[in-house]
């Protein structure tokens, strides 16, 4: 009898968060089919007295978006494919390999995760300069190559993997690269998948280093793109309306990507069970 009230109790709070975690999105949403007058009109109102769905078209034929978001993905996919294969190569040697200086090695990397990510940019911007990948694709995936979270996220799920397991895929003769493939990942699917999407989010909502090292338009990312909109079109915030209807093609590939993939992760957290 009191777990019930309790559990409503908990559900109640739940629904509260979600609708507070949700209220950006619909306002960003409902303000883009309102006029400039009714988005500062006060008390608000929750939906427009006659929506005015042509600014979402208005708002896509005054820039390139799709030129845009095909730029933040197509970067972001090739940086995940990146980012997961070397962290998990790296993992794997910091946890199935025995050499010397393991240990220090694995806290250099660390040390390097609490830098502020600000102070590496001029370095950063120096390096790609002497190669000459500035404005360039290449250099924004090359300079986003290495995830330091990748490495100890992905070390911490090899840890998990039953050493007896491994000893006896070795015994049989498996390589690493069939201990990695065959017994690893089955185990520890839920780790790539959770990166993945991590990364994923990350590199598409990445805005400041774009930013300094991109300068042609047809390489700007979503991010840098959304400004020079709010600059250029949106008059420095004059048309918040286009601005908003902007925003959520910004925000829709992520909404996207949530519905078809939720099931791949729900999938992979609930199946702990281990695979022969």
């Amino acid at each position: 009898m009191i777990k019930t009230p309790i559990l409503v109790i908990k559900h109640l709070i739940l629904i509260f968060i979600s609708i507070m975690m949700i209220f950006p999105f619909f306002w960003m949403v409902v303000s883009a089919l309102k006029t400039k007058e009714e988005i500062f009109h006060f008390p608000p109102t929750l939906w427009p007295e006659k929506p005015m769905w042509n600014q979402f078209s208005e708002a896509w034929s005054m820039a390139p978006f799709d030129h845009y978001i095909l730029n933040s993905v197509f970067t972001a996919v090739i940086i995940i494919f990146i980012q997961v294969l070397n962290s998990a190569l790296i993992a794997y040697a910091f946890t199935q390999m025995r050499f010397r200086g393991r240990n220090f090695l694995f806290s250099i990397i660390l040390i390097t995760y609490m830098l502020p990510v600000a102070a590496t940019y001029v370095p950063s911007y120096v390096i790609l300069a002497d190669f000459n990948l500035l404005d360039s694709y290449k250099g924004l995936i090359l300079s986003n190559a290495v995830s330091v979270f990748g490495i100890f996220l992905f070390r911490q799920a090899f840890l998990q993997v039953p050493k007896e397991l491994i000893e006896a895929a070795r015994v049989d003769g498996a390589k690493h690269w069939t201990i990695i493939w065959r017994i690893i990942l089955p185990i520890t699917k839920e780790t790539f998948i959770t990166f993945a999407l991590i990364s994923f989010v990350q590199n598409y909502n990445n805005y400041l280093w774009p930013t300094l090292i991109t300068t042609s338009e047809s390489k700007y990312l979503i991010t840098t793109g959304l400004r020079q909109f709010f600059i250029q079109e949106g008059a420095y915030g004059i048309q918040w309306p286009l601005i908003m209807a902007a925003s959520t093609f910004a925000v829709l590939p992520l909404l996207l990507l949530f519905v078809f993939i939720q099931k791949w992760i729900i999938s992979g957290i609930s199946d702990q069970g281990l695979k022969g």
